[in-house]
């Protein structure tokens, strides 16, 4: 009779850490598309602030009914969620990073979906005179030397990796008071940067999204092919988490002709220009 009770409180303690893992994942949603029992998770930064995410889950939903619960995290933290099966799936722009994620084998279906590229934008009297700058080295060489401003998300972000870059290529350590850390996401950072009239190194969707709101600020400098940004989804090997053979599918329907409409098409009927670019054109800065 010990052992059966015994049996019977483990399988109640195991059905209650079960639902509490359940809670725990669900109150990481930032915010979930679709009410079914199909679920899927996916972890990413501004392509879910914009609304992107959204589009393409609204998208595949009407071939294949699934419930997307996205959870807000920079490209840095998206892998480290996918590396511990926290998410079933990840949309970033690190580059160096997803390709080791792959070659170590916790990630598979690598696939490029799209581009935008980065702006530094900051206050229009350009007290660094960045918009002279030959390249985008050149411009932060040019905020240090001036000691003007400059915020970072400082985040482990695909951004701030992409800063960290172009400030090695500069041959300039930042740090000081006019290296102002945010630890914000890009829309946060981008409106302290505004508060501060400061210089911000933004993504020109969050830019054409917030622009009209901004005050202090207008693009400076931008051009150099170093400040294009890819984006690639990566998901579960199978098995490794409940949703993972739905993530693969939607990396499917994403890098599908009818998902890169989607993103063709962002933010035109608002901006009369698309948000993203799509694979087709993403393909010539992919290295």
């Amino acid at each position: 009779m010990k052992s059966k009770n015994l049996f019977v409180c483990l399988l109640l303690i195991g059905m209650l850490l079960g639902l509490s893992n359940q809670l725990v994942a669900e109150e990481k949603c930032a915010e979930t598309y679709g009410v079914t029992a199909t679920r899927f998770s996916l972890a990413t930064g501004s392509p879910g602030e914009l609304g992107l995410v959204k589009a393409l889950a609204e998208a595949f939903n009407k071939e294949k009914n699934a419930s997307l619960c996205w959870v807000k995290a920079g490209s840095g933290d998206s892998l480290k969620m996918l590396k511990e099966k926290q998410v079933d799936m990840i949309m970033v722009h690190a580059p160096a990073a997803e390709k080791k994620a792959i070659e170590d084998g916790w990630a598979i279906k690598r696939a490029l979906i799209g581009s935008n590229e980065f702006y530094v934008v900051g206050p229009p009297e350009d007290p660094a005179g960045i918009a002279k700058a030959k390249t985008a080295a050149e411009a932060y060489r040019n905020i240090a030397q001036s000691a003007s401003p400059f915020l970072t998300r400082a985040d482990n972000s695909g951004t701030h990796k992409k800063e960290l870059d172009i400030w090695k290529a500069s041959g300039v350590e930042p740090s000081g008071n006019w290296y102002v850390v945010s630890k914000g996401f890009m829309l946060d950072t981008l409106k302290k940067a505004d508060e501060m009239g400061g210089y911000f190194m933004t993504d020109s969707s969050t830019w054409t999204e917030a622009n009209q709101s901004l005050k202090r600020l207008k693009i400076l400098f931008r051009g150099d092919p170093v400040m294009i940004n890819t984006y690639h989804t990566l998901c579960q090997p199978p098995g490794a988490t409940a949703g993972q053979a739905v993530a693969a599918e939607f990396i499917d329907f994403v890098a599908s002709n009818k998902g890169q409409q989607v993103i063709r098409d962002f933010g035109k009927d608002r901006f009369g220009e698309g948000l993203y670019n799509d694979a087709e054109y993403a393909k010539q800065y992919d290295h």
